[in-house]
């Protein structure tokens, strides 16, 4: 009779601690998010006949150091440079079809559990679905990752296989577009304050 007495008392007490640990800050703290403040993507396509180069400075992310979860996102019409306007609307309208497919994106996690927030220089590994063109594929992209107590840079160089996002080059143009494109990604993150 005494432990059934005893256990409405100890839920009770359950119910007036639990909020006061919520408010006293002892519960788990809300995940650091770091967003980007810049970004940029430049790509090459280095063809046998011609040279085809484009930027963007519209890259936008959002980067969790404590689960090492990322997510970046770029608009396939940010992209300028090319070799002129016509180059340019070719790679908009008929190989990237931005009408159809109108950003690209990167998302997943960092495989080392390394705590980036922290001052320091780290080479980490990077995976996730790559989508381009409408078509994801899983990739493990090498990042260097360079941090101090106001921001985190980000930089990855690597390679896209068109055929690996079914964009189709055309057989006039073949000697004139790489099958591989080079790929550089430049970020800068800051801490993302709270709303």
């Amino acid at each position: 009779m005494a432990i059934i007495c005893s256990m409405p008392k100890l839920n009770l007490h359950i119910l007036f601690v639990l909020p006061l640990l919520l408010l006293s800050g002892l519960a788990p703290a809300q995940e650091k998010a770091y967003t980007t403040v810049s970004g940029s993507v430049f790509f090459r396509s280095d063809a046998k006949l011609e040279k085809i180069e484009a930027k963007s400075t519209a890259l936008k992310g959002i980067l969790k150091p404590g689960t090492g979860e990322f997510a970046f996102s770029i608009l396939i019409n940010s992209f300028d440079g090319f070799n002129g306007e016509l180059q340019k609307e070719h790679f908009r309208e008929n190989y990237m079809e931005s009408d159809r497919f109108p950003k690209a994106s990167f998302e997943g996690r960092m495989i080392e559990k390394e705590d980036v927030s922290r001052s320091g220089n780290y080479d980490i590994r990077a995976k996730g679905m790559l989508s381009i063109h409408g078509v994801s594929m899983e990739r493990i992209i090498k990042v260097n990752i360079v941090s101090s107590e106001s921001q985190i840079k980000v930089r990855a160089i690597f390679s896209v296989f068109l055929n690996d996002h079914a964009i189709l080059i055309p057989k006039v143009v073949q000697q004139k577009i790489a099958e591989e494109i080079y790929v550089e990604v430049d970020a800068v993150f800051k801490l993302r304050s709270s709303p």
